[in-house]
C-alpha cells in the first residue's frame, strides 16, 4: 500500500507542475482511457554465446491499463504525463551451454555452469508513469516518446532446468546430471532479488479512428535490469522489452 501511494503522489505532483505551468492550456487538455495487450519478454541484449536457442516463447496475459492527460503546447508539440496499472509476463524455453546459474535439487543449492535446457517464467505487477513529448502529424495521427518509472507491487522468476547437467563451480567441476521428471530435474527462484523500481524509454502512436476513439501501439524498453547490479547470480543483465497494442476512449 506504502508502495501504491508513493506512486499516486509522484503522478499528481508530475501533473501538477505541468499544469501550473500551463495553466492557460488546461481548457484544451485531454484525458483518454486505454487498454492493451502486452507481447515481449525479459532477455539479455544481446543474447550471450552461453543460450544456444530459444525453443519456445508462450504467450501470457500481459495487460494494461490506465489514463492520460495530454497537454498541448502548441498546435503540433505537447506533453503527456499517465498511470498504468500493468504486468509483463513471459514464460519461454532455451537451452544453454556453459551457462552460469544457482539451482536446487532435492535439499541441496548448486552453483556453477550448467548445459541443458532451461524453462524461464517471469511475471512483473507494477504501476508506471510514463511521461512523454507527443507530436501530431495531421488531424489523426499522433507521435509519444520519453521516458517511463515502473513500482512493481508483484514479482516472479523461477524455473525449471533439465535433461541436462550442471559442473559444480567451475567448468571442471563435479558433474551433476538433471532429469526431465520431477524429482530429477533442478528448480531456481529468484522472486525476492528482482528490483522494485524501473526506469526506461516508450515510443508509440495513436491513430484517432473516431470523434473519442482510437488504435494504439507502443514499444517500451527498459534500460534498468530486472535484478539490482549486485546480483551476480545470473552473468547477464535482463531487460525488458515489451510492445504493446491497444485502444483508447477519448473522456475530454
Amino acid at each position: 500500500m506504502k508502495n501504491i501511494i508513493k506512486v499516486l503522489t509522484i503522478w499528481v505532483l508530475t501533473f501538477g507542475m505541468v499544469g501550473t505551468a500551463k495553466a492557460g492550456i488546461l481548457e484544451e487538455m485531454q484525458l483518454r482511457a486505454r487498454v492493451g495487450y502486452s507481447i515481449g519478454g525479459t532477455a539479455p541484449i544481446p543474447l550471450p554465446e552461453t543460450i544456444r536457442s530459444i525453443d519456445s516463447y508462450t504467450l501470457t496475459p500481459s495487460f494494461m491499463a490506465g489514463v492520460d492527460a495530454q497537454l498541448p503546447l502548441n498546435q503540433r508539440w505537447g506533453i503527456s504525463v499517465g498511470l498504468h496499472f500493468e504486468n509483463k509476463a513471459m514464460d519461454g524455453d532455451v537451452t544453454t551451454k556453459a551457462y552460469y546459474m544457482e539451482v536446487i535439487k532435492g535439499d541441496s543449492k548448486l552453483t556453477g555452469l550448467y548445459t541443458g535446457h532451461v524453462n524461464q517464467k517471469v511475471t512483473q505487477w507494477m504501476f508506471t508513469i510514463p511521461v512523454q513529448a507527443t507530436l501530431q502529424l495531421g488531424q489523426k495521427l499522433s507521435l509519444r516518446g520519453g521516458p517511463y518509472f515502473s513500482l512493481l507491487t508483484s514479482k516472479e522468476f523461477s524455473g525449471i532446468a533439465s535433461d541436462g547437467y550442471l559442473r559444480e563451480n567451475n567448468p571442471t567441476g563435479a558433474k551433476i546430471l538433471m532429469g526431465n521428471k520431477e524429482g530429477e530435474w533442478a528448480t531456481y527462484d529468484f522472486n525476492d532479488d528482482m528490483q522494485t523500481f524501473q526506469f526506461g524509454i516508450g515510443v508509440g502512436a495513436d491513430w484517432q479512428v473516431h470523434k473519442r476513439i482510437g488504435l494504439s501501439a507502443d514499444l517500451n524498453w527498459g534500460l534498468t535490469g530486472i535484478f539490482p547490479s549486485d546480483f551476480k547470480t545470473i552473468e547477464q543483465t535482463l531487460y525488458p522489452i515489451y510492445g504493446t497494442i491497444g485502444v483508447f476512449y477519448r473522456l475530454k
